[in-house]
């Protein structure tokens, strides 16, 4: 199997996205990492309308982009597309493409009617990075609604890039961790009141680092109170910082709804205690009060940092179950075995008349 894995990332992420995933590839399956992104700013076809006008305009990037994908397809013959996230493709130009077509959505409810349910037919196969959508239906039911009836779940994953996996685990615990509490992550306004919430219970014990733009960090100021400038890390940052925390604690958009990102498999991957939403979801990824801490309030999240900052050992104890937990179930290596088992399952139910030469090869 030869597999197109099609992405939008930039700079570092860029970088070891794809170096990793084509790391993955073994005698089963060979990954070819796509990064779409130089091609266009994803905020010009974020939504379906958007990216339908670019594609009604004959737009000479789109086209451009179409065309280095369509050349890379067949001088690999490649049998297998896979788009992760906020697809530049449209509907009516991938039907013409004669490989098997897969959408991973990762986003969540807030973006899905923009870009994911508007392409659902396009896609031979979807997968979905977490159980939840919303109060009524969870995301397979919604899917199924939408559908789409070939549909698997594929959790996000820890990239080596984000931790140190040659370290052993009494290296990783022994390291002196001088930040009490540690955020790293968007400064979306559905986010903002639980950070400045935070914030303020805990003062300088707890470390944010917001990404966003200048407007977004002083609207946090002006509407909430917040006791201080946001600081933007780099990528590369993310985990220096995080094998420095005791604690790390976790927000998604629509707090349960959304549970899965990749902060979840980053922080105890670097020996974080991970405090988290994600409700009765959490436990779809990690052991909730073993190897995770689950909260559903601000004020629950609060008490619970400062009850395992003053409590070390049970603190620790959680942090090294995660960690064995993410090391062992949640890295990328593994996660892209599972994909190209969840691939082949699902061309198996789709009945893929590429099926065959498949088999038939190494």
């Amino acid at each position: 199997m030869k597999i197109i894995y099609s992405f939008n990332k930039r700079g570092f992420e860029a970088e070891f996205w794809a170096r990793e995933i084509a790391a993955a590839s073994g005698p089963a399956a060979e990954f070819h990492p796509f990064n779409h992104d130089p091609y266009m700013d994803p905020g010009l076809y974020g939504r379906a309308q958007l990216l339908d006008n670019l594609y009604y305009a004959k737009d000479e990037r789109l086209s451009r982009l179409y065309a280095d994908l369509t050349r890379k397809i067949a001088e690999l013959r490649i049998d297998t597309l896979v788009v992760d996230n906020c697809s530049p493709y449209h509907p009516d130009w991938l039907r013409s493409l004669n490989v098997y077509k897969v959408l991973r959505i990762s986003d969540g409810p807030i973006s899905a009617y923009d870009r994911d349910f508007a392409y659902l037919h396009a896609y031979d196969q979807v997968l979905y990075h977490s159980p939840a959508y919303s109060a009524d239906l969870d995301i397979r039911s919604k899917l199924e609604y939408c559908g789409a009836r070939n549909i698997d779940f594929w959790p996000m994953a820890v990239f080596d890039a984000q931790f140190e996996p040659d370290r052993s685990e009494e290296e990783v615990f022994s390291a002196e961790r001088d930040i009490d509490v540690i955020f790293i992550g968007a400064l979306h306004l559905g986010k903002m009141p639980l950070l400045a919430q935070v914030k303020k219970a805990l003062g300088t014990r707890c470390r944010i680092y917001g990404l966003g733009s200048w407007k977004r960090k002083a609207y946090l100021i002006a509407r909430f109170g917040f006791p201080g400038w946001v600081r933007t890390i780099p990528a590369d940052a993310y985990s220096a910082l995080y094998r420095r925390a005791k604690i790390g604690f976790n927000v998604h958009n629509r707090s349960k709804y959304t549970v899965g990102n990749y902060r979840l498999f980053e922080l105890p991957a670097n020996g974080v205690m991970q405090v988290s939403d994600g409700g009765e979801y959490l436990g779809k990824f990690f052991d909730v009060g073993r190897e995770i801490v689950g909260y559903e309030s601000s004020q629950e999240l609060i008490e619970k940092i400062r009850f395992y900052l003053e409590h070390s050992k049970e603190r620790e104890k959680i942090a090294r179950q995660g960690y064995r937990r993410a090391l062992r179930d949640h890295r990328i290596r593994p996660r892209m075995t599972e994909l190209q088992n969840l691939i082949r399952a699902g061309m198996e139910r789709a009945g893929w008349k590429g099926l065959a030469a498949l088999r038939r090869s190494p």
